[in-house]
């Protein structure tokens, strides 16, 4: 699963854009204060980004782990036996051993030695609060682990915003590429992965025309863009945004009061895509969500 792909999940938050049309400001606010509240849970989820401890990059072969700190893989401490087991990581494929007497779940079942990664399937193993699974990334394989009693849950008091103004809810027409566009979109990890894009999205703020390139997310766009708030007001690494696909007639909407914070603004073990140099607007989007905590 690619990193757009993968990110895909976040448009849970992103649902219901709608085609530009007379909205009455109330019904409006109180659509997007719901929407926010759903991305709120989400975040807080099992599957959401608070709860991260730890991303552990495996080396080709043999990798031990457990709360032990001689070990490959080091597990947070109290949280896990000293040795739970070990990775193997062999022609793409990532096996797992567990040590007898640890006790290793995947769905409720119990784990001794089960292949975790291959190109279609990656399942979750458990361990007291513990959730770990594989990810790749490029050529990089790594186990993404979950605490369930993470502090970032427990700390989390919501996410700032700027206050909601329809004049950041703008009509875009999507100025469709003219071959099978593929964009270079690289992330914190220097990993760099070309990503389709059905064109670019053209829009007018204040009397101005701005442009974005979009790259495909399932059955939506989705935009990586920043701005001049990044790094001050707003994540550095800029924002997400998604978007319907367009209409008929080429056009869609684009509402930057939906603007998200990328997961590395909730966490350091997250591997977030970067904005495109050419989604940089040279003006400031105070429309969305601010930054968060000191990531």
């Amino acid at each position: 699963m690619n990193t757009i792909k993968f990110l895909f999940l976040l448009t849970i938050c992103a649902a219901g854009t709608g085609f530009l049309s007379i909205r009455d400001d109330t019904g409006y606010v109180n659509e997007l204060k719901a929407w926010h509240q759903k991305r709120i849970e989400s975040l807080k989820a099992e599957n959401g980004w608070l709860n991260l401890a730890g991303l552990f990059w495996l080396e080709e072969g043999k990798n031990s782990f457990g709360a032990d700190t001689q070990n490959n893989v080091v597990f947070p401490a109290g949280k896990s036996l000293p040795l739970l087991g070990s990775f193997t990581l062999k022609n793409g494929e990532v096996w797992v051993d567990i040590e007898p007497g640890a006790k290793v779940t995947v769905n409720g079942q119990p784990v001794t030695s089960l292949k975790i990664f291959s190109a279609e399937d990656h399942p979750v193993l458990a361990s007291g609060s513990l959730r770990w699974f594989v990810i790749k990334r490029g050529n990089k394989y790594g186990i993404r682990l979950r605490d369930l009693e993470s502090p970032g849950i427990q700390h989390f008091t919501g996410i700032n915003t700027y206050s909601i103004d329809q004049k950041w809810r703008v009509e875009a027409r999507l100025e469709p590429a003219a071959t099978d566009k593929k964009i270079p979109i690289t992330d914190v990890t220097g990993q760099t992965s070309l990503q389709t894009s059905p064109g670019t999205l053209v829009f007018t703020i204040d009397g101005k025309e701005y442009r974005l390139d979009a790259v495909e997310s399932e059955d939506q766009l989705f935009i990586l863009f920043a701005d001049k708030t990044s790094g001050k007001e707003t994540y550095g690494a800029g924002r997400f945004l998604y978007a319907e696909r367009p209409n008929r007639q080429g056009i869609t909407v684009l509402d930057f009061n939906r603007s998200i914070n990328p997961p590395c603004a909730f966490t350091t073990f997250a591997t977030c895509p970067l904005p495109p140099k050419q989604n940089r607007l040279p003006i400031a989007v105070k429309a969305g969500e601010k930054n968060y905590g000191n990531h």
